[in-house]
């Protein structure tokens, strides 16, 4: 039997060098592969919001406050200037989200597809929804908003699973100040 044991060991360690080389190049790509592809360094859902946001709305978007709220019959979009005394944020605010309104009004949600993606929750609901969802522009104090309201049930799902998605992706109360 002892004449054995040393034969077998070998053959073990013959099979354990082949199987730790495996392992080593196994963890050397998943550390490429974490660094390449998904690192720490990856911008965040918010950041990458914000980014795609600045080429989108011409307002500074560390100087103003965007808040979505949903309503019993619909929802409200605000955008106000972080100063009141900001008359350059303040006019590009306003001139913007009349556009906006003038947009959804027709059904067309372009611009929050270019910055959620064109599979936002609510979007495709809302994209189709041209005439049925009545868009008030108003200006505010300090900005602007947009009112949607609508009698129809399905649409008011739509506008508040958008409400709830545009808040996810910008973060609590939309401060981006």
């Amino acid at each position: 039997m002892s004449a054995e044991t040393p034969s077998a060991g070998r053959a073990g360690r013959g099979l354990m060098i082949p199987g730790l080389i495996v392992l080593a190049l196994a963890c050397a790509l998943a550390v490429v592969g974490f660094v390449v592809w998904g690192g720490d360094d990856q911008p965040s859902r918010q950041e990458i919001v914000a980014q795609r946001g600045s080429k989108v709305m011409p307002f500074d978007l560390t100087a103003t406050t965007h808040q979505f709220d949903t309503t019993p019959t619909g929802a409200v979009e605000l955008v106000t200037a972080n100063s009141a005394d900001d008359t350059t944020q303040i006019d590009l605010i306003r001139k913007h989200l009349l556009t906006e309104a003038t947009r959804f009004k027709q059904g067309d949600f372009g611009d929050p597809a270019a910055i959620h993606g064109s599979n936002m929750p609510g979007l495709r609901a809302l994209t189709r929804s041209g005439g049925r969802v009545d868009v008030t522009y108003a200006e505010v104090g300090a900005g602007a908003s947009i009112t949607f309201t609508t009698s129809d049930p399905e649409l008011r799902s739509a506008l508040a699973d958008w409400i709830m998605a545009q808040n996810m992706d910008h973060g609590t109360g939309m401060k981006h100040g």
